[in-house]
């Protein structure tokens, strides 16, 4: 298979479904009254002022899948991916118009990560950021001498996934934030697959992943600034969801999705930590993450987007080139500095600003 059929095919077909299918949406959703409208419903994470649709997930998924039908034969792994986006994109569409609980919404993200594990997606191994080497995880519990379930390697799938689900989800707050990461995500991982472009094992995952990039490229002149349809839900977790499925399948690459998606990682592990420090849930939504502190810095939404694009882009070619020893260094500077810079937003200047006060 040549390179234009893995990449650039795929991308392309993707983009102009999300991008036929997103208007309709949008008018359908406007019909029934499916719009997110602050005036009537106040979220603390919102950052609109205007009526909007979502339903950004059904273009996105059916973007995606419906490019997969059209150029990959389906085997199980790649028909438990579809039945998992499909799931997905239904609880987003129910979640669009009724408003589900939070707790509905994260158990929908395990068991698309369960369905995904039992067709056999697993991590299998990790490459051992300290010493070199691998460390292997695929010893499982047999029955009747035949191996059934791989415990470590299923595990971590299904703590790593539903994980992934959630942090990115939490990163479509503002106009063009989501579109823009998944893009330069799904390119990266699709070059990543591309590089073993000799194994036609591989084939499949970088037609995916260049599909997912494309359905969000097709999507995203719809959701940026000023936004005329949200990705909701379903759009947010149908990218945690096939990002963290695309790492596991690119010959276990779970580093390279460590760093080419460190922001949104990292701001959803400091969030959930000062939530539960709070004594609140770490799935309900607050007005804390990143994007949310540098609009109070003064950024505009154009700004904290092109930047969250751009940070993952640079992130995303240091994965590229990066062993697996300087990708964990990286992984501890940016959350070092992410961190303090997130410390400092949330506390330091209201501690100064007190201190003058009171001066």
């Amino acid at each position: 298979m040549n390179s234009w059929n893995l990449t650039i095919f795929p991308f392309l077909i993707a983009a102009v479904i999300a991008g036929v299918i997103t208007p309709v949406v949008i008018r359908v959703y406007k019909k029934f009254g499916w719009v997110v409208d602050p005036n009537r419903t106040k979220h603390p994470a919102h950052t609109h002022k205007e009526p909007v649709p979502k339903g950004g997930g059904i273009a996105v998924v059916l973007g995606t899948l419906l490019t997969v039908v059209v150029l990959l034969p389906i085997d199980k792994h790649l028909l438990a991916i579809m039945l998992a986006g499909a799931l997905v994109m239904i609880v987003g569409v129910l979640d669009d118009i009724y408003d589900l609980s939070p707790y509905l919404r994260l158990v929908t993200n395990l068991l698309a990560a369960l369905m995904v594990v039992g067709a056999g997606i697993g991590i299998s191994y990790i490459t051992n950021p300290l010493g070199g080497g691998v460390i292997m995880l695929d010893k499982g519990i047999s029955w009747g001498g035949e191996r059934q379930v791989l415990v470590l390697a299923d595990l971590l799938a299904l703590l790593w996934i539903p994980f992934v689900m959630n942090a990115v989800n939490w990163s479509k707050g503002l106009d063009g934030q989501l579109p823009g990461i998944v893009v330069v995500a799904g390119v990266v991982i699709g070059v990543l697959s591309f590089r073993y472009s000799a194994d036609v094992a591989q084939w499949p995952v970088a037609v995916l992943a260049f599909a997912l990039a494309g359905s969000y490229a097709g999507y995203l002149p719809f959701n940026f600034y000023p936004q005329k349809s949200m990705p909701g839900y379903g759009g947010g977790s149908f990218a945690g969801f096939m990002l963290a499925t695309l790492a596991i399948l690119s010959t276990t690459k779970i580093g390279t999705a460590l760093v080419v998606l460190g922001i949104p990682l990292i701001d959803a592990v400091y969030i959930g930590i000062r939530r539960i420090f709070q004594g609140k849930s770490p799935v309900w939504g607050d007005r804390g993450h990143l994007h949310h502190k540098l609009m109070d810095l003064g950024w505009g939404k154009r700004k904290v987007a092109v930047f969250y694009w751009l940070v993952t882009a640079v992130l995303g070619f240091m994965a590229l080139r990066l062993d697996s020893r300087q990708k964990f260094y990286t992984m501890v500077l940016v959350s070092l500095l992410l961190g303090a810079f997130l410390l400092w937003v949330s506390y330091g200047r209201y501690l100064g600003r007190r201190d003058r006060d009171s001066g």
